[in-house]
């Protein structure tokens, strides 16, 4: 079987990296992409407009508020495709979205399904400290991130990943599935392996009130959040007085112990950094932060309002 026409439906950073494996495949053509209207691009914080890759691949644009509304439907249905391809895209996708290419849409999840279904993975693969975990490509049905899969790609999560260090290595795992899985799929020989429920587990929504730090636990808790939560996510966030603060990178601070003081208190300032104590009598040194163009002052507690 050759000459198999896509569409890819997406709105952020992955969805645009998987448009290029569709140019190295010459059985493929993405007959379009379907993407969010600009005004509701505020819904991810890591949006990228598609509409420049597209236009270079020569596949024109949809853009839509949801997919499942008739409109959208009748857009999508009208292009014709074999497969689609859902890729770093947020809404559900609903039973008639489903018919317009039955058992022929394929997910993407930047987990090792069954593992982290749900909402917020990369955050989550972080906080839960998993040591390993992979990029799954998945054949969507009714449920949430609970279809067979298709293809998965496998790699470790090292001690110090952040949200941008773990987002790359999904994007190449992502790359290397789709290479996989266009061929496999253009030779009717792709996979549907059941996923095993009794491993299955499932990660609640995030929201930025989630960054919100809590300087009373240990300073290595705080850290994980800093890491976790960083760009392209809204970051971890505290306050000093009425003015918002958000830490985007940090690291253990020597000698911690030496210093008594309430924890979220600043007991160290710097030309290019601070020191900020948690509790267990640990703490962290910032080094980059936005939202103050000031250094907090020494002796401020952070996350106290004025």
């Amino acid at each position: 079987m050759s000459g198999l026409r896509a569409i890819l439906v997406g709105a952020v950073e992955s969805s645009e990296v998987a448009l290029a494996p569709f140019t190295r495949n010459p059985d493929w053509t993405l007959a379009a992409v379907v993407t969010l209207n600009g005004e509701r691009s505020g819904r991810h914080s890591d949006f990228v407009d598609l509409e420049p890759a597209a236009a270079r691949m020569g596949a024109p644009v949809i853009r839509v508020d949801n997919v499942n509304q008739d409109a959208s439907l009748a857009a999508i249905d009208a292009i014709g495709a074999d497969y689609i391809f859902v890729v770093g895209w947020s809404q559900i996708c609903g039973p008639r979205f489903l018919d317009l290419a039955p058992g022929r849409v394929i997910g993407y999840h930047p987990a090792a399904l069954p593992r982290m279904r749900g909402r917020a993975a990369i955050p989550w693969t972080i906080l839960n400290q998993e040591a390993i975990t992979a990029g799954s490509l998945f054949w969507i049905d009714g449920g949430t991130d609970t279809g067979d899969l298709l293809d998965q790609h496998y790699f470790h999560v090292s001690p110090g990943e952040t949200a941008a260090s773990l987002y790359a290595k999904h994007m190449e795992a992502l790359v290397a599935m789709l290479e996989r899985s266009l061929v496999l799929l253009a030779r009717g020989e792709a996979p549907r392996r059941r996923q095993d429920e009794a491993c299955a587990t499932l990660c609640a929504r995030r929201t930025p009130a989630d960054g919100r730090i809590d300087w009373s636990v240990p300073a290595d808790d705080v850290l994980r959040l800093v890491r976790a939560v960083g760009r392209p996510y809204p970051g971890a966030s505290t306050n000093i007085g009425s003015t918002p603060l958000t830490i985007w990178a940090a690291a253990p601070a020597p000698d911690a112990h030496r210093h008594v003081a309430s924890p979220g208190q600043v007991v160290a300032v710097d030309a290019d950094s601070f020191v900020v104590m948690c509790g267990a009598r640990s703490a962290i040194t910032v080094n980059e932060w936005s939202g103050s163009e000031r250094r907090p002052p020494l002796h401020a507690v952070l996350g106290r309002d004025a």
